[in-house]
């Protein structure tokens, strides 16, 4: 009889992932300011996107797949408070947030571990790092490049980081220098298109 009755318990759930999300994209979207025109709710979603395809080709799986979804969701949260460290706050939300939908002290760390590692210039430590931080940068290499960096020019010069498109070129210049991706699947897929816009953005400085 005890034995009966020990089988018929509920399994434990694992972390609820989509209830989070869900709950976390809404928040976002109220609390983002308007001037915040590159990282906004849109980025989120597509950082998530690009984890998510990085991840699959990478062979992540399961329980590191969860937590990288999860610190994607996360990852920029940290402009609701300020643009000012804006990783630690994300990484401080994330501590908040997360006990409430299922997941262990052990996981935040990690999910943290990978906010952390965002941060420009990008330093990741560890696979799942890696692969976020080629996510959020993921456009680089894309054919949206241009309507996305020019959503980043209109942040700075909001906040005063650049004054005028001559200013922001040179940036992007030295950027573009400094970075490189992390996995094969990144470099793989866009690599060669990075290059592009590389020699795109050095023709805009040099003109």
């Amino acid at each position: 009889m005890r034995n009966s009755e020990h089988s018929e318990q509920p399994k434990k759930k694992g972390p609820d992932f989509e209830r989070l999300k869900k709950d976390v994209l809404a928040w976002l979207a109220r609390g983002l300011p308007e001037y915040l025109t590159y990282h906004s709710v849109e980025h989120t979603k597509n950082v998530l996107e690009a984890a998510i395809r990085i991840a699959e080709a990478e062979d992540v799986t399961d329980r590191d797949l969860l937590e990288l979804k999860t610190a994607a969701v996360f990852h920029d949260t940290g402009f609701v408070l300020g643009t000012g460290d804006h990783e630690k706050s994300s990484c401080k939300l994330a501590r908040e947030w997360m006990p409430k939908y299922g997941y262990s002290s052990s996981a935040i760390s990690r999910v943290c571990e990978m906010i952390l590692a965002t941060n420009i210039p990008q330093k990741p430590k560890n696979h799942l790092s890696k692969v976020l931080c080629d996510a959020d940068l993921d456009y680089l290499g894309r054919e949206d490049f241009w309507a996305i960096s020019n959503r980043l020019f209109q942040e700075f010069k909001y906040l005063g980081v650049v004054s005028d498109e001559e200013d922001w070129n040179q940036l992007q210049l030295r950027f573009f220098k400094s970075h490189s991706y992390f996995t094969d699947t990144a470099r793989d897929w866009r690599n060669e298109k990075k290059a592009e816009h590389l020699a795109e953005v050095k023709a805009l400085v040099e003109q």
